[in-house]
């Protein structure tokens, strides 16, 4: 179960190296971005640190493993201090 948290704050951590890059220019607006086009990320494997694999995804499904991840975690933040079996 902790596995599966790792792996979720690892994907996120992951998904937000190219935002904290930053753009410095001024903003302007960026066209809307095709949620069905395929995007590729690579992504290491866990328990090595050299080892990577090719992950493809529509715009759409990766945004859906985000939330869902964030939803997770924000549920594991939630009921960390709740113990559901103590008597």
């Amino acid at each position: 179960m902790i596995g599966k948290y790792l792996a979720a704050a690892a994907a996120l951590m992951m998904a937000a190296a190219p935002a904290m890059a930053g753009d410095t220019s001024t903003p302007t607006a960026k066209p809307a971005k095709d949620p069905n086009q395929v995007v590729c990320e690579k992504q290491e494997v866990l328990g090595s640190r050299v080892a990577t694999k090719k992950v493809c995804k529509t715009r759409a499904e990766w945004a859906e493993q985000r939330r869902l991840e964030k939803q997770e975690i924000d549920r594991a933040q939630v009921n960390r201090g709740s113990c559901d079996g103590c008597q």
